[in-house]
């Protein structure tokens, strides 16, 4: 209903925006695979099980719909509901989402919006489309927030550890700016934005 209609809206205008943001032939991949020529967030990482490697390129959103059905290609965003309609909402009682609407109102936090929408593990994940990345990871870093997955220019936190585990194959990475979380031998680990933390394919629950 309110969902189908935006992903519909958002998806007819990423057809030429996406395509003309990313140019070329290398992001050929970056639709789905049905063949009917919608596109979400756009991405050339591929899809890989790890959840790709740090150093590739992040897809990328220009709105909101376009995060959710670029996440519904691994798992599912459901409902999708600006963020402070759904913290005024009953299911945020017991199943807050990440952050809140201040953040949105503090420029500090480079979020140009927010919204919450239900995994099918009746979870609820937080998006954020950011206007300034490294304001964002500056925040982050400073407020002590720990870690959350990215694209180039929007944030995912996951309502639970399923979405997270079909999320890695999604070429979202994960922001880490944890002092005290330590990355296993194996996995990338590349310098962020800003100074204490970290980009990696470490999906850690």
């Amino acid at each position: 209903m309110r969902l189908r209609r935006a992903i519909t809206v958002g998806a007819l205008l990423l057809m030429s925006a996406s395509m003309t943001a990313c140019g070329g032939d290398d992001d050929k991949g970056s639709g789905n695979s049905d063949g009917d020529g919608r596109t979400g967030a756009s991405a050339s990482g591929g899809k890989g099980g790890s959840g790709g490697a740090a150093g590739t390129k992040l897809p990328e959103a220009s709105d909101m719909a376009s995060i959710a059905y670029y996440l519904n290609q691994y798992g599912s965003c459901l409902d999708l509901t600006p963020g402070a309609e759904y913290d005024d909402s009953s299911l945020a009682d017991h199943d807050p989402a990440w952050g809140d609407e201040n953040m949105t109102r503090d420029a500090a936090w480079g979020i140009k919006e927010r919204a919450v929408c239900r995994d099918n593990y009746d979870d609820s994940s937080t998006l954020l489309l950011l206007s300034d990345m490294k304001k964002f990871q500056t925040s982050m870093h400073a407020k002590n927030y720990g870690s959350i997955l990215i694209g180039k220019d929007f944030a995912v936190a996951p309502g639970g550890t399923e979405t997270s585990e079909d999320l890695k194959a999604s070429g979202l990475v994960v922001l880490s700016c944890d002092a005290e979380r330590k990355i296993p031998s194996g996995y990338k680990q590349e310098p962020a934005q800003v100074d204490g933390c970290v980009l990696t394919n470490y999906y850690a629950n």
